[in-house]
């Protein structure tokens, strides 16, 4: 191959589809500033160092739902249960402020989240249920004891604690959100585990090929057990801070996060078949979705449509992606 074949292949079809497969979040970034830019068209002198701030704060608890959605797909599996653990986690805060206390509520709520995981986990990484199945089933369980809760405690609950009001809603002088105090150090924790650690590296092994991790000794039970369990934690941490976000306290509160979940995920460049991905994209892919859906509210759309767009980049992203990677 010539120098300048090299030098000019990013040119060619082929270098667009290299490009796209080894470094997604060149383009993703691209594509988030020609919707920054569009919407700058569309509202003329809205976008500014505020707007950007009202943007972070509201991609945070997305962002950190994507996460539990890139960890499981890099195995080749799927977590429907974030928003439930989520909306739990929130409300069962909310309902314990009164009595025990923030300190007591965060703890319950993150031992009910663990439990979540951990029967997900086994479920998926023992008894091999798909993990579809059953996180779509844990969801249900975590739903209906969580509106048991609600029944038990809706004389006691009190409002969402002003700290996670602080944390989720306001912003460091009036610009930088308090939640990226929280979210940057996952987000750190989260991109540096999967580079630097023998964990992350397992992730990876156990999506691309599970029979040859097995075989090289890697115990895919235990992996994938930690791996939910971990996942439902995250998913509590974003329903601490999406509670704050919105003040709301409530059994469904993010249940409406899930699908864009997986969209933001998708679009980040993780495949759905496992073994390929990364978080990194996964965060510019949230915030392309979170300024589309600011986009389609400020051209007056309504949320079915918002939806439908979800589920549409879904299938047509991961096609896209699946059509790059199958060739060479």
């Amino acid at each position: 191959m010539s120098v300048s074949t090299q030098t000019g292949g990013w040119r060619t079809a082929a270098g667009w589809r290299r490009l796209l497969r080894d470094q997604p979040i060149v383009p993703l970034t691209a594509l988030l500033i020609l919707v920054v830019v569009i919407y700058s068209l569309v509202r003329p002198g809205v976008v500014n160092a505020d707007w950007a701030g009202v943007i972070l704060r509201a991609a945070v608890p997305l962002a950190i739902l994507a996460g539990c959605q890139t960890l499981t797909m890099l195995t080749g599996g799927i977590d429907l249960s974030v928003g439930a653990v989520a909306s739990m986690a929130g409300f069962m805060v909310a309902s314990l402020l009164s009595g025990p206390g923030l300190g007591v509520g965060l703890a319950v709520a993150l031992a009910a989240a663990t439990l979540a995981g951990l029967l997900t986990g086994i479920g998926v990484g023992i008894f091999r249920v798909h993990p579809l199945i059953m996180s779509l089933g844990v969801s249900f369980v975590v739903l209906g004891l969580a509106n048991a809760w609600q029944i038990l405690t809706v004389q006691s609950s009190t409002g969402v604690p002003p700290e996670l009001r602080m944390i989720g809603a306001e912003r460091f002088g009036g610009l930088i959100p308090y939640s990226l105090l929280v979210f940057v150090p996952l987000a750190a924790l989260i991109v540096l585990s999967l580079r630097r650690t023998g964990y992350g590296r397992m992730l990876y092994a156990i999506g691309d090929n599970p029979v040859a991790a097995r075989l090289s000794g890697a115990r895919g039970w235990q992996v994938l057990i930690v791996l939910y369990v971990v996942s439902a934690l995250m998913a509590s941490v974003a329903g601490f801070l999406l509670s704050g976000l919105t003040n709301v306290a409530s059994v469904t509160l993010a249940d409406s996060l899930v699908l864009p979940s997986v969209a933001a995920t998708v679009i980040g460049g993780t495949s759905i078949f496992g073994g390929r991905g990364g978080y990194s994209g996964t965060i510019v892919g949230a915030l392309i979705l979170t300024v589309t859906s600011a986009l389609l509210t400020a051209l007056g759309y309504p949320e079915a449509v918002r939806q439908i767009m979800f589920g549409a980049i879904i299938v047509v992203v991961a096609a896209a992606y699946s059509r790059v990677t199958g060739e060479t």
